[in-house]
C-alpha cells in the first residue's frame, strides 16, 4: 500500500520536474526505529506558484485535495493536504523555497522502493526538520535516528541549527544536544 503510492509520488514528481524528499515518519522508517504512520510527508523544491500543476497531477492520480480551497489555504500554510481515498493514506505536500530545503533536498538520498528510486531526506535533514517541528513524537524520533546513525555529521547538524534558530524563540541546538548526549550515552 505505502510502496505503491511512494512509487506514485515519486515518478509523478520526477516527470513534472519537481524536485522532493520524503521527510516525517516515512523517512524516520528509513533511519529509526519503525513505528506506525498513515500520514507521508513531502518536501517540494517549489513555491505555491506550482499548484495548479500539482492539483492537476493529484486529480488524475484519483486523490483529493483535504481543503475546499487549496489556494488559499497553501497561500496561509505552505502545505496541501491530500489523501489518497483508496488506501486512506494523507500525503502532505510542503511548497520550501529556503536556502536551506534547497540544499537539503539536493542532499536527499534516493532509494529503491519497488521499481522506483525514491527521494529520502538525509538522516542528518530527517533530524534538523524534526528538531524545529519539536513535538514529543518527533524528539522520540530523533533519538531513535541519532541511536542507529553513528556516522551522523553532528557538525551538519548544529550549523544549520544555529542558522534557522536566528530570529526563533525556540532554543533548537540546546534541543538538539540534549538528545545527541542521551542517545551517545546509551549507545554501546
Amino acid at each position: 500500500m505505502f510502496e505503491a503510492l511512494l512509487e506514485q509520488i515519486a515518478r509523478g514528481l520526477d516527470a513534472r520536474g519537481i524536485p522532493y524528499m520524503l521527510i516525517g515518519g516515512q523517512a524516520v522508517l528509513l533511519y529509526g526505529e519503525p513505528r506506525l504512520t498513515r500520514v507521508i510527508d513531502v518536501a517540494l523544491g517549489a513555491g505555491p506558484d506550482q499548484l495548479p500543476l500539482l492539483l492537476d497531477w493529484i486529480r488524475a492520480c484519483g486523490w483529493r485535495a483535504l481543503t475546499a480551497t487549496p489556494e488559499e489555504f497553501v497561500a496561509r500554510t505552505l502545505v496541501l493536504p491530500c489523501l489518497d481515498p483508496a488506501s486512506g493514506i494523507r500525503m502532505d505536500l510542503l511548497f520550501t523555497l529556503s536556502p536551506y530545503e534547497r540544499q537539503a533536498i539536493a542532499r536527499a538520498r534516493a532509494v529503491q522502493v519497488g521499481q522506483t528510486p525514491v527521494r529520502f531526506a538525509s538522516a542528518e535533514d530527517l533530524i534538523i526538520h524534526k528538531i524545529i517541528a519539536g513535538r514529543p513524537r518527533d524528539l522520540e524520533d530523533i533519538f531513535s535516528v541519532v541511536l542507529k546513525n553513528p556516522q551522523l555529521d553532528a557538525g551538519y547538524i548544529r550549523t544549520w541549527l544555529g542558522e534557522l534558530e536566528k530570529g526563533r524563540a525556540e532554543p533548537l541546538g540546546t534541543r538538539f544536544e540534549e538528545i545527541w548526549s542521551r542517545a551517545r550515552a546509551e549507545r554501546p
